[in-house]
């Protein structure tokens, strides 16, 4: 049971971390970016040109696909998001389906439909902790998310940057009027999530083969998490996403594993029956 849980953590922070990307385009914009998954796709295969075809080492391959990544996050704010900030959020959302469908098949015309696969930075050695048996990469999912996590609290919280961050999530219009440039703050936001996809891409790699189509798995999951977290709260995005990997690990460990995707979404539509803004969500109240 130990072990399952320990792999259903490890997918947990999986998720949360493809969610961090997702919520923080979210507050900025108001409006989802389902392109994200193919984001964090892009940071694998970004990492696999430059072990394979640039021949560099494991950390020299994560500089590349970082700086890569946030030159991507900037193509995908100039082309899907700038030219349409004026007009209503479902045509937002439509110019982030076609980015999505772009990189998609982007990757298969690059790298072809055959799965691939990075090797972790910790190898694929096993730990033996007390009769529990942990897997090297695991742990480095584990030191990764928590140091995402405390370094967004700080940097958020602490930092002018990331206070004018905040401002401009909260509201643009008022943020511009108090000096704040709110094109160059979008910017580093797509910039951030492109970083995050990256480090979240490295991550994925060694557990799932790439594929072309592996973004659109993971930004279902990652969407599922951040829902029932309570939609743009990083506390109950991390909540939500690790419950969602437990739960999914022991079902398919004690149930079935043919139906473990079937499981995710009633677990969705569940937790939305019970508590309709997620665990962290807060109430909307509307005075009449």
């Amino acid at each position: 049971m130990i072990q399952e849980i320990v792999s259903g953590l490890s997918m947990g922070c999986i998720y949360a971390l493809v969610g961090f990307g997702f919520v923080i385009i979210y507050n900025a914009l108001g409006a989802v970016n389902f392109a994200y998954g193919e984001v964090v796709m892009f940071g694998g295969y970004f990492g696999l040109l430059a072990t394979t075809w640039l021949g560099l080492p494991l950390w020299g391959a994560l500089i590349f696909s970082l700086v890569s990544m946030a030159a991507l996050g900037i193509f995908n704010m100039l082309f899907a998001y700038y030219p349409m900030r004026h007009r209503p959020v479902v045509t937002v959302i439509i110019a982030s389906i076609g980015m999505s469908i772009l990189l998609r098949n982007s990757a298969l015309a690059i790298w072809g439909p055959d799965p691939l696969k990075i090797d972790s930075f910790l190898g694929d050695g096993i730990i033996n902790m007390g009769g529990v048996v942990v897997v090297r990469h695991q742990l480095l999912i584990f030191a990764v998310t928590a140091l995402v996590f405390i370094g967004q609290y700080f940097f958020f919280a602490r930092t002018p940057i990331g206070r004018k961050l905040e401002a401009t999530a909260q509201d643009q219009e008022t943020a511009q009027l108090m000096g704040i440039k709110v094109r160059r703050m979008i910017m580093l936001t797509f910039v951030m999530a492109g970083l995050l996809g990256s480090i979240a891409g490295f991550l994925v790699a060694p557990l799932w083969f790439l594929e072309p189509d592996v973004g659109l798995y993971i930004i279902l999951k990652a969407f599922i998490a951040v829902v029932i977290g309570g939609f743009g709260s990083v506390p109950g995005l991390v909540v939500g996403g690790l419950f969602l990997g437990v739960t999914e690990v022991l079902v398919a460990s004690h149930l079935t594993s043919e139906y473990k995707d079937v499981i995710s979404f009633l677990i969705l539509i569940t937790v939305l029956m019970v508590m309709p803004q997620g665990f962290f969500g807060e109430k909307i109240a509307e005075k009449v």
